[in-house]
């Protein structure tokens, strides 16, 4: 019991308050706020609620979102995010449907994950538990996780630090229940973040091979075995959900480019850029940098002194590999970051397939990150054997870490009350509904996740959407819909066989509301009125006018 309260209850606790502090104030507004300012925090929000609803209501057609209809397997449009909805299934359905809190909770657990697997992997690593939370709170509340509140994917990387304890943990006793468990924690993460699972694949593959010698694993079948069986474990859970991806490359020739990778990659100044107050001095004075990749002050400076602490330890068996292994981890994570330019990106490019999905090399620096982490926490474990009171030191040490990293409070949104319109479009029968203004200049089409994110309160089919992927049939329709109602407008509405339509009359300019009104007018026999009692408007197409009207 005291074992269990220490190794498991008190890292869940100490994560949960940690969590609290450095996203304030996240969770006194967790029912009701978020990143509303951006498309891509609109965007998450619809996709973690659309995720844990339709997974019990109609999980066969858990693919086919509620965006771009008719269209199917939108949801393979962009991550899919089925772990961050599986964990928001009980705060979804327990608060009613509140796509806000159901994401919100997501969001503070992926720093709680990522702290706790943190911490378990380096008090595994060094026996040391004040060396595990200063680590944790190293990894999971770096500049990078911060930089991406508005992708929930990209807040999971909890998988990381866990995919790397399980793999020690069988490293060190080669049984069938530890290779299992690699292979369903590898497994876990890439459901969580696509792009996390490559990187756990990535970092694994190599260490299980590395670690094979350095601890004479390569003498035994079973090791082998075993790390097959959890591979191919991973790869058998993640291949249903990764089937979508590949009908949606074979239907369209979707995929990333070496030039789309080039685009996002790395510079040497995203390695100094930090969203953190205490480093804000020197942002001001960097050139652009793209991705915010600093790992803090007291990481870097310890995970450097952490790779010489390892190396010289006295019992070199213990440490010395785990020095190599992590530095070197560090130091080619790093390198790919930096895209094609830099040689290795390509020539991953070239031989290994799933690169072709990704377009931002610039990502894999949170695996500097992690590896820093761990290294940092050889370099506490050997500080607090040397002092008097390690408990005090220890906190000391976990207190300059979260100044270090420091960005409270968070920007967010508050949200506004559902409009009566949707209201009155749930009570209606179900048919596919468009919404007004049809945003129809490439750099508008984010706007559309406004009417995704309304479309959580009712969930009826929607023509608009948003995505990495925009559909080509999407593309041709914006220009004629801009212009709705309309003779050429209404056309397109009834080929795509749409019931209803909604205005937002607070996004039209005062000019263009004027003709909205004349138009409406104009087609009175065609558009009813079902509700227009605030800016919120909700008409039902009720007969189609005829050609040229």
């Amino acid at each position: 019991m005291r074992a269990a309260l220490r190794h498991t209850v008190i890292p869940l606790l100490f994560a949960l308050v940690v969590t609290v502090i450095m996203t304030w104030p996240l969770t006194p507004n967790i029912t009701h706020a978020g990143r509303l300012d951006s498309d891509d925090g609109r965007f998450a929000i619809w996709n973690v609620a659309w995720v844990a609803r339709t997974l019990v209501v109609d999980p066969q057609g858990l693919y086919d979102a509620n965006i771009f209809y008719p269209r199917r397997n939108t949801l393979a449009f962009s991550e899919a995010n089925i772990g961050a909805g599986i964990l928001a299934m009980p705060a979804y359905w327990l608060s009613g449907g509140n796509p806000y809190l159901a994401h919100n909770v997501v969001e503070i657990l992926s720093f709680v994950l990522s702290l706790v697997g943190t911490f378990a992997l380096v008090r595994h690593l060094t026996g040391n538990m004040w060396a595990g939370f200063v680590s944790g709170v190293a990894f999971a509340f770096c500049g990078y996780t911060f930089s991406h509140t508005a992708h929930i994917q990209l807040l999971l990387s909890g998988g990381l630090p866990f995919s790397l304890l399980a793999m020690h943990r069988f490293i060190e006793r080669e049984t069938m229940g530890r290779a299992v468990v690699l292979g369903l924690v590898v497994a876990a993460q890439a459901l969580a973040c696509g792009y996390y699972g490559i990187f756990s694949a990535l970092a694994l593959t190599p260490g299980m091979v590395f670690y094979a010698f350095t601890r004479g694993g390569w003498r035994r079948w079973r090791y082998w075995v075993g790390a097959a069986f959890a591979g191919l474990l991973a790869i058998a859970i993640v291949v249903p959900f990764f089937l979508p991806y590949l009908e949606l490359k074979d239907a369209t020739g979707f995929g990333r480019s070496i030039d789309d990778a080039d685009r996002w990659s790395a510079v040497w100044s995203s390695y100094l850029a930090s969203p953190a107050w205490v480093h804000s001095w020197l942002v001001r004075r960097l050139p652009p940098w793209g991705e915010v990749l600093y790992p803090g002050t007291i990481a870097l400076a310890m995970g450097v002194a952490g790779v010489l602490i390892a190396w010289r330890a006295r019992r070199p068996a213990s440490t010395r590999d785990h020095a190599v292994f992590y530095g070197a981890l560090a130091g080619l994570m790093a390198w790919v970051s930096f895209g094609p330019k830099a040689g290795l990106y390509a020539i991953f490019f070239d031989y290994v397939p799933v690169f072709t999905w990704i377009s931002s090399p610039s990502r894999f620096g949170v695996m500097v990150a992690l590896a820093l982490a761990v290294l940092a926490g050889f370099a506490v474990a050997r500080v607090l054997e040397r002092v008097r009171h390690p408990a005090l030191v220890g906190t000391l040490l976990i207190g300059l870490t979260m100044g270090d990293l420091f960005v409270a409070p968070l920007f967010l949104v508050q949200t506004a009350p559902v409009a009566q319109a949707y209201e009155a479009l749930k009570a209606r029968p179900i048919a596919p509904v468009a919404e007004f203004p049809f945003f129809s200049l490439r750099r508008e089409f984010g706007r559309h996740t406004y009417y995704m994110l309304g479309s959580t309160s009712h969930w009826r089919p929607l023509i608009n959407g948003y995505s990495d992927f925009i559909p080509p049939e999407f593309r041709k329709m914006v220009t004629p819909l801009a212009r709705f109602p309309n003779p050429e407008s209404f056309a397109v509405l009834k080929q795509l066989g749409v019931r209803y339509v909604v205005f937002h009359t607070l996004m039209y300019s005062p000019t263009d509301r004027a003709l909205l009104e004349q138009q409406v007018a104009r087609y009175r026999d065609y558009l009813a009125p079902v509700f227009t009692g605030d800016p919120t408007w909700l008409y039902e197409i009720v007969a189609w006018p005829p050609q040229g009207y």
